[in-house]
């Protein structure tokens, strides 16, 4: 059986995970801990629940709007939401590739290095 995710990505990019994957897995957890159905959460949003599932399933990509109308939905921040995502790709980056913290005025950025 031949892994479609990683035809999609390309030789070599099977272990790197897509962001939209991330989103949708991070979003579907929120939504799940709080008990709401796709249905519930899609309507608060203002999007179609075929769009939301396939947005959790990570096979569509969501504009910046409407990842804002679901984390208004889920009573959660997007800042917060796109933060754990950015964790978890820290998480599961190879070990080759080193996260090297770059300063700012007001805050530490890191940047990943390909």
């Amino acid at each position: 059986m031949r892994d479609t995710k990683a035809d999609e990505r390309g030789k070599g990019d099977a272990d790197r995970p897509l962001l939209r994957e991330l989103v949708g897995d991070e979003l579907r957890r929120l939504r799940r801990e709080q008990g709401r159905t796709l249905a519930d959460v899609a309507r608060h949003a203002r999007i179609s629940m075929p769009y939301l599932s396939e947005v959790e399933r990570g096979r569509k990509e969501a504009s910046s709007e409407v990842l804002a109308s679901v984390c208004d939905a889920l009573s959660v921040d997007l800042g917060a939401l796109l933060t754990e995502v950015g964790r978890t790709l820290l998480a599961t980056r190879a070990p080759a590739r080193a996260a090297a913290p770059v300063r700012t005025a007001s805050r530490d950025i890191f940047c990943l290095a390909a």
